[in-house]
């Protein structure tokens, strides 16, 4: 039995024709083209590099609506950064389940933080941008998704 393996990765690692194949596949959702031949072309790749890819790839955020995400990142020990922290979170009415702060060591700090994504969240990737945006946050990795 093959059992299938996932990865996430960021955007700028990831091949352009993938990249054009999610484009694609979202001008088809958009309704704003009506064949995979227009769509191809808008983007500028073959029909059969979307069909070879077309079940491989989607944006990450459009299968973490319902789900429970984990993350961790590196923030410096500074009164009130948590609270900016959350605040980001419950701007995108996310459900905090747990977070975990660490000791801080030499003015740093490691904040786990797993929470869980509403359904009417259009996308979990501008969450994860504005929080990595907070002054005083080193950076955001994703651990795991539920």
């Amino acid at each position: 039995m093959n059992k299938e393996e996932y990865y996430i990765v960021k955007k700028k690692a990831v091949p352009e024709v993938l990249l054009k194949v999610v484009e694609a596949k979202r001008l088809l959702d958009s309704e704003r083209v009506m064949t995979v031949q227009e769509a191809t072309d808008a983007v500028d790749i073959s029909r059969s590099s979307f069909y070879k890819y077309r079940d491989d790839i989607f944006p990450f955020y459009e299968n973490t609506r319902g789900k429970t995400i984990t993350f961790m990142l590196q923030m410096d020990d500074t009164p009130g950064l948590l609270s900016k922290v959350l605040n980001q979170v419950a701007k995108y009415e996310a459900n905090i389940l747990t977070i975990h702060q660490s000791i801080p060591v030499n003015g740093i700090a490691i904040l786990t933080i797993s929470i869980e994504i509403p359904q009417q969240t259009d996308n979990v990737s501008t969450l994860i941008s504005a929080i990595e945006t907070v002054d005083g946050i080193h950076f955001v990795k994703l651990v795991s998704r539920e």
